[in-house]
């Protein structure tokens, strides 16, 4: 069986030198002029996954479509960077294809090319793109869209003063279109075409629709995976034609949304099986609260929609071999810890006392993440209790003033840097004593997962991911991994760092035994790429039963 094409839009994927597939290509039906072609391509069971930024029967080629800069950014960009490398580790075959972006650092990441010219049939008009390729991390193979009509600009889904591009739909219909057609092209015989986010939910309807009797995808099965339910491609219908779903197809239980185009509900309802980033939120998001209005399309799938938590890659981020860190240590070595710890007093201006607690949050400054929430209590924390803060984040601008400030007011309390820095972040995983996530929602988080291997305790909101990852503190026994608590106020978190700091002053035994339970978690890689394999088994069946009409 051929294993995965993995479409994404944004994507961070380490680069090594290029080899390309020695697969010999023929010229597709929409037409391509060859460039070049490599030696010894295994041809195996190959899996489709088409993933958006920001793969058993037995599987073995894998390819994923994505989308970004550097290569990937983000936990979109960490599960397309991850899993093909994972699902190559198991023995399947991958391919990753994205947009070659005008953003993309080609000095790093050297590509060639692959094809000079190659024709995409979309619903009225042929485009012609070129496509370039490298080698990933991991040995696999990674295809580059190249468009400028639609990729050479500066920002990935919106311009400079963050509007959206208004041709998105066609952006993202035309990479779809596009990584299929490279399939073809390539002879590349998908088992499952496994897609990601709105942006390549199309692809279960181009199977459907275009695909159902091709000689390359005709028996490709398609999973879809939710990484956040409240983006779902909505847009006008003008681009309808442009998309080629076939107007049959725009109605109420398919792509039509109150007289506009819905990518994601178009995908739920053409996918052979539908998973989410983790089983909580598969739960939430089949109700009205968390579903952003797709709740009954998602309950009426049943079985068919699942929960599979990401994992996250332990080469990065593991206190025992970072490099970021002032210094490493481990579950039987935790001295590093406590250098970490003053080193970032020192760094965040805050006053250098091991016996005070740190509390650290790296965030997003949005809606989502709660940190409102955590703004409406913080003073009355800082002010009520021995505990320091280290933030680091951006993005709502009255959010950033307000932590801005907070250090001139609290000096030696509250130490914040406005922005994004890699190093930092891994500097406050290691020296802080717990991480705050007050999320509204959080489909997986991978920050709470970072904190427990690096010993920081989560207190988060028991929501989606965050409730599947962190198990509650039992005062009891000194149990759990973490603080958990439900009721989304000021009042709530409030209490909830307080029950942490009040643990920390009190029963000191409770938070070491804690903190070595929680770096033994495992959230690796290896066990979600299993999981996947099994969800692919389960699209596979799904697409033969809907084949045989049963």
């Amino acid at each position: 069986m051929e294993v995965a094409v993995e479409l994404d839009a944004v994507g961070r994927v380490e680069v090594d030198a290029l080899h390309l597939p020695a697969q010999t290509l023929a010229l597709g039906e929409a037409g391509h002029d060859l460039e070049g072609v490599a030696e010894d391509h295994a041809v195996r069971p190959v899996l489709v996954v088409l993933v958006e930024l920001g793969a058993g029967v037995g599987i073995g080629q894998a390819v994923e479509v994505g989308e970004e800069v550097g290569l990937m950014a983000g936990g979109l960009g960490d599960v397309v960077g991850a899993l093909p490398k994972a699902l190559r580790a198991l023995g399947h075959d991958v391919l990753v294809v994205m947009p070659k972006y005008r953003t993309l650092k080609t000095d790093r990441y050297p590509l060639r090319p692959f094809y000079r010219q190659m024709g995409v049939w979309m619903g009225n008009t042929q485009e012609w793109c070129a496509v370039q390729t490298t080698r990933a991390d991991g040995d696999v193979p990674v295809y580059f869209i190249e468009f400028d009509k639609y990729y050479g600009r500066s920002g990935l889904y919106h311009d400079e003063d963050f509007q959206d591009y208004a041709d998105n739909p066609r952006r993202f219909g035309f990479l779809t279109r596009a990584a299929l057609q490279l399939c073809r092209d390539m002879r590349f015989d998908a088992d499952v075409v496994h897609v990601h986010d709105w942006q390549t939910a199309l692809a279960p309807g181009y199977l459907k629709i275009w695909h159902w009797n091709d000689a390359v995808l005709g028996k490709s099965a398609s999973l879809l995976t939710i990484h956040n339910i409240g983006y779902q491609g909505v847009y006008g219908a003008e681009h309808y034609d442009y998309l080629g779903l076939q107007w049959g197809n725009f109605s109420a239980d398919k792509f039509e949304d109150h007289g506009r185009i819905n990518f994601l509900k178009g995908g739920i309802h053409y996918a052979d099986l539908i998973t989410t980033v983790s089983p909580t939120y598969a739960l939430e998001t089949r109700t009205p609260e968390y579903a952003h209005g797709m709740a009954p399309y998602l309950f009426d799938r049943g079985p068919d929609y699942i929960g599979i938590l990401n994992g996250v890659d332990y080469a990065e981020w593991d206190p025992a071999v970072d490099k970021l860190i002032p210094a490493r240590y481990s579950p039987g070595a935790m001295d590093g810890k406590a250098v970490c710890k003053e080193a970032l007093q020192l760094r965040m201006g805050l006053d250098a006392n091991p016996a005070v607690p740190i509390v650290g949050i790296v965030s997003r400054f949005a809606h989502q993440k709660g940190l409102d929430i955590l703004a409406a209590c913080i003073e009355r924390l800082v002010e009520a209790m021995r505990v320091q803060f280290a933030i680091l984040g951006s993005g709502d601008k009255a959010l950033e003033a307000f932590y801005g400030a907070l250090p001139a007011r609290y000096p030696g309390r509250i130490g914040c840097h406005i922005g994004y820095s890699n190093e930092l972040a891994h500097w406050i995983e290691a020296g802080t004593d717990f991480f705050v996530m007050p999320s509204r929602y959080e489909p997986c988080g991978l920050n709470q997962i970072y904190s427990l291997r690096y010993g920081t305790l989560p207190i988060v909101r028991a929501t989606g991911g965050l409730a599947d990852t962190v198990e509650q503190y039992d005062a009891r026994i000194g149990g759990g991994t973490g603080f958990k608590f439900n009721e989304l106020s000021p009042d709530g978190l409030y209490d909830a760092v307080e029950w942490a700091v009040n643990t920390w002053y009190r029963r000191r035994p409770h938070i070491e035994a804690m903190r070595q339970k929680a770096m033994a978690q495992d959230f690796s890689w290896d066990e979600s790429a299993r999981a996947y394999v099994r969800a692919y088994d389960q699209a596979i069946r799904n697409k033969l039963r809907h084949s045989l009409g049963l």
